[in-house]
């Protein structure tokens, strides 16, 4: 399981030019799924998402989480992040999960997440063509990767 995250003023997703569904101050993440993914990856990258100190406390220092600032968190289907570009100008998605496959792991990772933080997780649409809003704060953006613990 692959993220970007990135802290954001606000964000939202549009589906066939209409709102989808947004979110002021929090993290937007974008989520790559691959079959070799599972449970033991989503618990792992909910919690070190959750609890990663990317917010800027009273003296401007990165040192609360996405909890501690009461924030929002909207997920978006990504397959893209599993693009192989080894090989030519095309890219291959040889490693990201089959659509069934990734949905499940997808909704999986967003009731986990509405879990872990006691509140509604927003999601994009799965599948479909979205547009992505974003106001990025900082700009603070990292990458995750559940193959990538150590």
């Amino acid at each position: 399981m692959r993220v970007i995250l990135q802290r954001v003023n606000k964000a939202s997703v549009f589906v066939d030019n209409q709102q989808f569904s947004s979110i002021e101050k929090g993290i937007l993440i974008l989520l790559g799924v691959e079959d070799k993914d599972g449970v033991e990856d989503i618990n792992w990258m909910v919690k070190k998402i959750c609890n990663l100190r990317i917010f800027n406390d009273i003296e401007g220092v990165m040192n609360k989480s996405v909890i501690d600032i009461n924030g929002e968190i909207l997920v978006v289907s990504q397959f893209t992040l599993h693009a192989s570009t080894k090989k030519g100008n095309r890219p291959s998605y040889i490693r990201a999960a089959k659509s069934s496959y990734a949905k499940k792991i997808y909704l999986e990772f967003i009731s986990s997440i509405s879990n872990f933080i006691k509140k509604e997780t927003r999601c994009g649409s799965f599948g479909k063509d979205m547009v992505v809003k974003i106001e990025n704060d900082g700009p603070v953006t990292i990458t995750i990767d559940s193959k990538n613990k150590e």
